[in-house]
């Protein structure tokens, strides 16, 4: 290499060295660290941040205290694998492929390699990137493993943990080598974490991207030894507990390598609860309708000396805001050539601004379904996983008020004709604008499915 060469590939080093430790919004010397945190059906009543009636998740509650709680933050979709995918790509999961349904055993569909991840985007700014728990972005072809998207380690599950069959799995970027080993159900959530904190100690000298994905509380619930499963919650409310304590260990050994003014911590869960769990007082859940109970769920964000203690926001956000959220506090410029649908949330959660979103899509599998504005949520068919009832052949519309806390139990469309109006004409918009991102058919594992299930209803 010429000395010229020399010396621009070293200025360019230099350059991105000191944007990863140039900080935003913080007393860091440095870009932030960010670890989420991402349960895997855990509904919006599942632990005690939003009053009472939830399990008790007292570490949870600490991170409340200590920094801020979204009342109104919806997974990017209803069911996982899109969900994990609008979460990672800051678009709304029909544009990457996967917006039908959940990736089966033997379905070869994954997150294309030319999407751009959180992982991805962060690694030019020098962060160190790692992904321990579930994937669910495909596991047969291009997608897997995870160390094709960015990530430079990856430890952990291709899918739910009630997926058969199932193994754990271990690879890093660089090397086609994938280390395979057997699972034991009840160690899951806690070698997740483990993996991810020897991660972080690792790397706590540069910033880094870690995601946490636990496969609790999914069904069944494999409660690890010690924790009390004898509750009126069951195992189910054993799983939440374990949750509630790696959380609690997280934000100790953050504070122990002292980390925890460089680190932004979020905490949320992909979808609501399925047959178990509670989405509060939230209508539907996991699967169901657009209804809140399968989109609305828990959120934290836990930055101290970043963010501030003790905040809650009702400004609407979503899993899809996450990526250009993270490259704004890196103090990274936004992605360029890639259409987001995310927004940049951070005046929201650093000064409670109000919302950058005129409106939220809501989906029934890769349709457009209703949309949720700061004040309304207009939906024009009810449904579970792809079964519709279409409110058009019933004769009305379903306008409900989101404003005070209320549940989506009565419609007021009749009293708000307008707001019907400009919600329907957004909600038509946005069917025609992701038309094109529709499959032809159905993926050929779910025609499987539903063959089998046939039978088994025959």
């Amino acid at each position: 290499m010429r000395r010229r060469d020399l010396l621009t590939a070293a200025a360019a080093s230099a350059v991105l060295s000191g944007t990863a430790r140039a900080a935003t919004g913080g007393p860091g010397k440095r870009a932030p660290n960010f670890i989420v945190v991402l349960c895997d059906d855990l509904g919006y009543g599942d632990c005690s941040l939003y009053g009472p009636g939830g399990l008790s998740t007292p570490h949870l509650e600490q991170m409340g205290r200590e920094g801020v709680v979204a009342t109104d933050y919806y997974s990017p979709a209803n069911l996982c694998s899109p969900s994990r995918a609008g979460l990672l790509t800051g678009r709304y999961p029909v544009r990457t492929g996967l917006g039908y349904e959940v990736i089966m055993q033997q379905d070869d569909r994954g997150l294309p390699l030319s999407e751009v991840t959180i992982a991805k985007a962060l690694k030019p700014a020098g962060y160190a990137t790692a992904l321990f728990g579930k994937w669910h972005l495909g596991h047969l072809g291009a997608a897997w493993p995870p160390t094709k998207h960015g990530f430079d380690t990856f430890f952990g599950i291709p899918y739910s943990h009630d997926m058969k069959p199932l193994a754990l799995f271990e690879s890093h970027a660089g090397s086609d080598q994938i280390a395979k080993s057997e699972v034991d159900y009840p160690q899951l959530q806690e070698q997740f974490y483990s993996h991810a904190e020897r991660f972080i100690e690792a790397h706590k000298d540069q910033p880094f991207f870690v995601e946490l994905a636990l496969s609790a509380p999914h069904l069944p619930e494999h409660p690890h030894p010690g924790f009390d499963t004898q509750g009126y919650a069951g195992s189910y409310g054993a799983v939440v507990s374990e949750i509630d304590a790696i959380m609690g260990r997280l934000m100790a050994k953050l504070r122990a390598l002292k980390l925890e003014r460089d680190t932004v911590v979020i905490f949320t869960s992909d979808n609501g609860p399925w047959f178990e769990g509670s989405p509060g007082w939230l209508r539907e859940r996991k699967g169901g309708g657009g209804y809140d109970g399968g989109y609305r769920v828990p959120f934290v964000a836990w930055a101290p000396g970043r963010l501030p203690a003790g905040k809650r926001t009702s400004s609407i956000m979503m899993g899809i805001d996450l990526l250009p959220t993270f490259l704004a506090m890196a103090g990274q410029r936004p992605l360029a050539g890639v259409e987001l649908d995310g927004r940049d949330v951070t005046e929201v959660l650093m000064k409670g601004a109000p919302s950058p979103h005129e409106a939220l899509v809501l989906f029934d599998n890769e349709v457009p379904i209703g949309v949720r504005t700061q004040d309304w949520k207009y939906l024009d068919a009810a449904y579970y996983r792809d079964h519709k009832l279409p409110f058009s052949l019933l004769g009305y519309d379903e306008l409900y008020d989101e404003r005070g806390g209320r549940a989506e139990n009565y419609s007021v469309a009749e009293n708000h004709p307008e707001v019907v109006k400009q919600l329907k004409a957004r909600l038509e918009a946005a069917k025609t604008e992701f038309a094109r991102y529709k499959h032809a058919d159905i993926p050929q594992a779910f025609k499987t499915l539903n063959a089998q299930f046939a039978h088994i209803q025959d």
